[in-house]
């Protein structure tokens, strides 16, 4: 992935680009798929942008249930800056699905004043901040899904946002179905079972990924 195509770097120019790499102190380091990439527990305060590979971010809690937060592919950031705290003490962590290759910087060279007053510096800070609001979006909607009371209205919930988000009721899901329990916080096998009878009530198609809301 080229740099210019991850969203932190939205509207800067491949000669800036060059220029940001020692700017920002970039490195680069590859992970083989189930290791954890990033563990917010540590104080490292980086900011990571996924340029290869898909990772999720992942909690677990005080009694080890799983939760995803969200799924990274290509271009994808994260960092504390984009998180809200942790107040819980859970075991909040990125980790790779695939093999990935990920640019790490430090966040406060991100935030700091920029030295040369670069113009792209003052762009990944707008860039950063726009992150931040769709961050807070995704969290609502977030919400939205797990405030639903079964697991019925949080399947019908999500899948009724993706399809918005895709304009369309055929869709597919940006991970697996073991990981869809995850997000939605339920037991597999009872999400499995109620996925089961949603399609014989001819609510949802599923195969695999592939979703087909049908329209009632």
């Amino acid at each position: 992935m080229e740099i210019g195509a991850s969203p932190l770097f939205r509207g800067i120019s491949e000669e800036s680009q060059q220029a940001m790499r020692t700017c920002f102190d970039m490195r680069e380091v590859s992970f083989r798929a189930d290791e954890v990439i990033y563990d917010f527990g540590a104080g490292r305060n980086m900011v990571g942008v996924l340029a290869e590979g898909a990772a999720v971010i992942e909690r677990i809690d005080q009694q080890g249930s799983r939760t995803i937060l969200e799924r990274l592919e290509s271009g994808g950031v994260f960092g504390e800056m984009l998180m809200f705290e942790n107040v819980t003490g859970d075991s909040i962590t990125v980790v790779a699905e695939t093999a990935c290759r990920v640019w790490f910087m430090a966040a406060d060279q991100v935030t700091k004043r920029c030295e040369k007053a670069c113009a792209h510096h003052t762009q990944v800070v707008e860039n950063m901040f726009q992150l931040v609001a769709e961050k807070a979006t995704s969290l609502y909607e977030r919400v939205e899904v797990l405030s639903r009371r079964s697991i019925r209205d949080k399947l019908m919930c999500y899948f009724s946002l993706m399809a918005a988000k895709n304009r369309s009721g055929e869709f597919s899901l940006p991970f697996s179905l073991s990981a869809l329990a995850d997000y939605i916080s339920t037991d597999r096998s009872a999400m499995m079972r109620e996925l089961k009878k949603m399609r014989q009530e001819e609510l949802v198609d599923v195969h695999g990924r592939k979703v087909l809301l049908q329209q009632g």
